[in-house]
């Protein structure tokens, strides 16, 4: 590869690809480092409109209100796969709660966008080696009761943009960028009343600097508040239809220029046997749209699928399927 193909190539993975990839998924219409961060993790979550701030009791907690692990009842491993217009992501999340001690998590995500091939001049197009850009994030969570109803959580998080090469590399210069963030939460579980209610803050952290203070973007920071409200519960030890109504308000923090959206989903079925979801992502992009999905529970495993629909059509771009599967031990 010449070097100014490669400088090109170089130039539009870590100056375009990062920044666009979540304004046409996400809420961020204007650069940020490590927008990534703002793509949904979980199928469960992601097919009820990305409205979690209040939900709770599943390792899917960590990606969005890290005091939704204090409900946590039994430990948890889990994989989450989602095949994207721009590449793959996949996450692996671990947590251990304690009835004494509160629950513990980690986890280690990564967004991969694909490789390049490098060539060399007269070398008849064949590539000798290979580009390869992604993002990754390790977290690590720590949730707990705090009085009554209300629970806490803090996830901190070590962000990672690699541009990194294989083969035959001498013209090809490789890029790295590394800063911290934390997600801080609380859960209130309402005692007597099908009614809880949560609020996060997440990715509050350092600028991502890859090569130069000049170049160092603000993570995404968001708030989400909301609700989830049980319309319909079967009584104790009864099995029956249960459906229950999430709704979220998400808004940036430190860029006053976007508006608040709104995240709403609808779940039911018989316990955690079969789970029908729905839900709608009013969000500031032209990913906003509805989404739908289903869990299926078979002894301690736990299958869950969400596939989101882009509400403009003009987009040209693969719509997005999630795939997670859980086990609790």
């Amino acid at each position: 590869m010449r070097p100014s193909r490669c400088r090109f190539v170089l130039s539009a993975l870590c100056l375009t690809a990062v920044p666009a990839v979540p304004a046409a998924a996400q809420t961020a219409p204007t650069a940020t480092g490590g927008a990534f961060l703002l793509l949904p993790v979980g199928a469960r979550a992601t097919a009820l409109g990305q409205a979690a701030a209040a939900d709770g009791g599943t390792s899917e907690a960590l990606f969005w209100n890290p005091a939704g692990l204090a409900a946590l009842a039994r430990s948890e491993i889990a994989i989450h796969h989602t095949n994207q217009f721009f590449g793959n992501t996949d996450a692996l999340v671990l947590a251990l709660p304690s009835p004494s001690f509160g629950t513990v998590a980690v986890a280690a995500y990564i967004v991969d966008y694909g490789d390049v091939p490098v060539t060399l001049p007269g070398g008849g197009g064949e590539p000798v080696g290979r580009i390869g850009s992604r993002n990754i994030a390790l977290m690590a969570s720590y949730a707990t009761a705090v009085v009554g109803g209300l629970a806490a959580g803090i996830t901190y998080k070590l962000v990672q943009f690699r541009v990194d090469c294989t083969g035959d590399c001498t013209n090809v210069p490789t890029a790295a960028g590394t800063t911290h963030a934390v997600d801080v939460g609380i859960r209130y579980v309402f005692a007597g009343l099908p009614l809880v209610v949560g609020a996060a803050v997440r990715n509050v952290g350092f600028k991502l600097q890859v090569n130069n203070q000049a170049q160092a973007d603000p993570l995404p920071a968001r708030l989400q508040a909301g609700l989830t409200y049980s319309v319909r519960r079967p009584p104790p030890g009864v099995d029956g239809l249960d459906v229950r109504i999430l709704a979220d308000l998400q808004g940036a923090v430190g860029q006053g220029s976007l508006a608040p959206v709104t995240l709403i989903g609808i779940e039911t079925g018989v316990r955690d046997v079969i789970r029908l979801r729905g839900g709608y992502a009013f969000l500031d992009s032209d990913a906003k749209g509805p989404s739908l999905g289903i869990g299926v529970s078979v002894g301690s495993v736990t299958f869950d699928l969400a596939r989101v629909f882009f509400a403009n059509d003009d987009l040209g771009e693969k719509e997005p399927v999630h795939v997670s599967l859980r086990a609790s031990f």
